[in-house]
């Protein structure tokens, strides 16, 4: 559970640097996300859960 809080973290650090850093790209970003279609957003969300899986599983010694 500490993990999960801990990437958690990471998420929201990772996050907030980019809408400091480059406020811009972020709201282009957002912008862009609105208007991609539903079904396309749902394939990158899957993709990029499993992607996140396998690094976490990669980064805990999965092989």
């Amino acid at each position: 559970m500490w993990d999960f809080i801990a990437a958690l973290g990471l998420v929201f650090a990772i996050e907030g640097i980019l809408f400091a850093a480059v406020p811009n790209l972020a709201k282009d970003a957002l912008r862009s996300a609105a208007e991609t279609p539903v079904d396309r957003m749902r394939l990158i969300g899957i993709g990029s859960a499993v992607l996140g899986v396998i690094l976490v599983w990669l980064a805990r010694g999965g092989v």
